[in-house]
């Protein structure tokens, strides 16, 4: 069967897109690499589907893609849906600032304004009600207030369904059973928020909007097919049609088999990493477009994501409890000695307790007894006690990804990176400093990460670029409309083509610039 589009990805881009151009009528094939996640699959315990193994997914067909690479670690989510299963759930448009340089002049704020709205309509975002704010969006408001900058602080936009009603006090208050049933304007079933605090694993009551419960479901309704367990190698170009060739995984059989599929036209939206790692093995190992831009690969961004645990002996932190970021405080002026950067609340899930409920029934009265048990044996423990500060920053980006080998395995080329922390020190140690100074003066002992310290290591789940956008293939691999220069037919639209870090979360400005590229794609091609 031939397709009208093949769209690589379903993350924030592939999302966009599949749903506008199936509304539009066209003909359209997701190719996704993992698989389609439901709440009873979600990992919770030592033996759940945690790892995606990029070398191996037949082998470890997981929930996130972890990889190791220079100086720099890099989380990914593996299923439909893509970013959006593993990600915190903010959703907030870029700031003015972010657009005044690396852009073509086509892209700036006003221009995306009305995209912004469109991936708000779609995604439903809210801030925490008052009266359910966080422990930890209660200490970040103090510290803030405390060093004077109250009035840096925000509770951000989250793309989760809240309950009024609800609150801390309710009797059982973060039981499951207490969460509202609710249907979508796509026809999913969802639940209201009850701060599990689960929203990086999978959030059992459906209160949070990923991808697959929106975009990728109005996209399947309009006749929008979403193959999943198909890991996309390359593309080769048929003259007026495309093919897409990749590895169909099959998991029960511990093996891969070759396919392709014909396409008038393709969409990479594999994120920063997939997207630029298949170009890049068109060009350099299967050379099937060898005249791609030189420039593909160069200008990769962490966004400068940090993290800062502390303790507070004297203070429940409780960061277990509530979504996983529910604020922050707004330092991208510069204003700190010319740093850039956006502090954030962060939180983690407490697997212990939800893996009790998950194997003995959350309403049972032999779970009701055994989380009673670990509450007291929790009372005052130390995972109460610690503040994850988190954060985006302005960094360098000016790493390098390019295919390369290993020493295990010298025959087999594989993604890496050349990054140089040196230009990334200013935005992401200011932001380091800051997780101190606002630690000590709310009563907690930071942690400072000794990887950053001594080795200028970093953890991202926001990679940004790799295939830049730029006005011309002189600067960039995409236009402004997100086309790859010299190829006809072929788009990239995910995090790939951010053409510079943006200091905070990406995930709103990359549906977005996607919005914006389907539409005048639907409106340029009959």
């Amino acid at each position: 069967m031939s397709w009208d589009y093949v769209i690589v990805g379903s993350g924030f881009g592939g999302a966009v897109s599949a749903c506008r151009l199936a509304a539009a009528g066209m003909k359209v094939l997701v190719l996704e690499r993992g698989r389609r996640w439901t709440p009873e699959e979600f990992p919770r315990d030592a033996d759940g589907a945690w790892v995606w193994n990029q070398d191996s997914p037949e082998h470890c067909d997981g929930w996130i893609d972890l990889r190791i690479m220079d100086q720099m670690w890099v989380a990914q989510g593996s299923g439909v849906g893509g970013g959006s299963l593993i990600y915190a759930n903010i959703s907030i448009d870029a700031p003015e600032d972010a657009f005044k340089s690396g852009w073509p002049s086509s892209i700036n704020l006003g221009s995306l304004r009305r995209y912004y709205d469109m991936v708000a309509d779609m995604l439903r975002p809210a801030k925490v009600p008052k009266n359910q704010w966080t422990e930890r969006f209660k200490l970040m408001r103090d510290a803030a207030i405390a060093i004077g900058e109250g009035d840096r602080v925000r509770a951000l936009e989250l793309a989760v369904t809240f309950d009024p009603e609800w609150t801390y006090q309710k009797e059982n208050a973060r039981d499951p059973v207490n969460s509202k049933t609710w249907t979508n304007a796509q026809g999913k079933e969802q639940g209201t928020c009850v701060h599990l605090g689960l929203c990086d694993i999978g959030c059992p009551v459906g209160a949070k909007n990923t991808l697959d419960l929106n975009y990728l479901a109005a996209a399947e309704h309009s006749g929008a097919t979403i193959q999943t367990h198909s890991l996309v190698t390359h593309m080769s170009s048929l003259g007026s049609t495309w093919r897409v060739h990749y590895d169909h995984i099959d998991v029960a059989g511990c093996r891969r088999k070759p396919a392709y599929v014909d396409a008038k036209r393709v969409i990479l939206a594999a994120g920063s990493l997939g997207s630029t790692e298949i170009l890049l093995r068109c060009r350099d190992e299967f050379g099937t477009l060898a005249r791609l831009s030189s420039h593909l690969g160069r200008g990769w961004s962490s966004n400068g994501d940090f993290l800062t645990p502390a303790i507070y002996k004297d203070r429940l932190v409780n960061a277990s409890e509530g979504p996983t970021i529910t604020g922050a405080i707004d330092f991208l002026d510069g204003s700190d000695k010319a740093a850039r950067y956006f502090v954030e609340d962060g939180g983690f899930p407490n697997l212990l307790e939800h893996y009790i409920s998950k194997r003995l029934g959350s309403a049972s009265i032999l779970a009701a007894f055994a989380l009673r048990r670990l509450k007291r044996m929790q009372k005052g423990s130390l995972a109460d006690h610690i503040m994850p500060w988190f954060g985006q920053a302005i960094d360098g980006a000016d790493g390098k990804l390019y295919l390369g080998r290993s020493w295990l395995r010298p025959w087999r080329r594989r993604l890496k990176l050349d990054w140089n922390p040196d230009r990334s020190v200013l935005g992401v140690q200011g932001m380091a400093d800051m997780h101190v100074k606002l630690t000590e003066v709310s009563g907690g002992r930071p942690l400072p990460p000794l990887a950053w310290r001594y080795l200028r290591t970093l953890i991202t789940p926001h990679p940004l670029g790799g295939c830049n956008m730029a006005a011309s293939a002189a600067a960039g691999v995409v236009d402004d409309q997100c086309r790859v220069f010299g190829h006809d037919g072929l788009y990239v639209m995910d995090g790939s083509v951010i053409p510079r870090p943006i200091g905070l979360n990406p995930s709103k400005t990359i549906a977005a610039i996607a919005e914006r590229a389907v539409e005048k794609l639907c409106a340029t091609v009959p």
